[in-house]
């Protein structure tokens, strides 16, 4: 199990929602604190299944007992042992809390039923933190839509409302079941296979329009090709990458 001690859960009743969440912890009941968030509501303007949201927080590790040694049990009189006093760690990291609650709140809206989990992503730089929130359930292609139209506007919306629940600018990446992982794969391949297009006939060619975040993945697989160049042309929601060949 990760650092993580919070998992927020949407299903049809609280039992489902407990129990998807001890499986994804591999926690037993006991391990556990549950909050009922949103006891059920219908979906976003009153379609959908009714869902319910909890939260599930794992208890913190109860402190042993120093042992006693076997000098000191023999002894007429207990000798006192020295408690250490427990190193005070806080348990949640507010910010990764208010990210789990506005998405999870916003596929609540949606009726979508779903398990929520951020985290930070690795390697950030120290001025700009990025926030990875993992988007995990069945039948959640609904909330990707057509070439991820649908993920990047919900991205763009918690996004807004993480900012301003937490008064400052925050980069929000929202996935689903690894989608974004899966898309990059596929653009990176066919970046190259246009590559070789490009220098097999010697005329340029340009790709389906994109979002700016796939352009870039386009624009970074092709940047230290030794025969072929990149550029975006065309005007937004419109926009597409142009693989040219570079001039002798």
């Amino acid at each position: 199990m990760n650092a993580r001690t919070t998992l927020e859960i949407i299903a049809p009743t609280v039992e489902e929602a407990i129990a998807q969440g001890l499986a994804q912890l591999g926690l037993t009941a006991d391990a556990v604190r549950v909050e009922v968030l949103d006891a059920g509501s219908r979906g976003l303007f009153g379609f959908g299944k009714a869902q319910v949201r909890v939260r599930l927080t794992v208890n913190a590790p109860a402190e042993e007992p120093p042992l006693e040694t076997a000098s000191a049990a023999s002894e007429s009189e207990p000798t006192p042992v020295p408690v250490r006093e427990a190193e005070s760690q806080p348990e949640h990291d507010p910010l990764l809390d208010q990210a789990e609650s506005i998405v999870s709140k916003l596929l609540h809206l949606m009726g979508l039923q779903a398990q929520v989990s951020a985290h930070y992503a690795e390697n950030d730089r120290s001025d700009r933190r990025v926030i990875n929130v993992d988007v995990r359930g069945d039948d959640l292609s609904v909330l990707i839509g057509r070439r991820s139209e649908t993920l990047n506007a919900f991205q763009y919306v918690a996004s807004l409302l993480l900012g301003k629940a937490a008064e400052q600018f925050v980069q929000l990446v929202v996935d689903v079941e690894g989608y974004r992982s899966r898309r990059e794969r596929q653009l990176i391949q066919m970046a190259k296979r246009m590559a070789e297009q490009v220098v097999k006939n010697k005329r340029k060619q340009t790709l389906e329009p994109m979002p700016s975040a796939e352009r870039r993945i386009i624009h970074l697989a092709l940047r230290d090709h030794p025969f072929v160049a990149t550029e975006s042309t065309g005007e937004e929601p419109y926009r597409k990458v142009v693989i040219y060949p570079k001039e002798d």
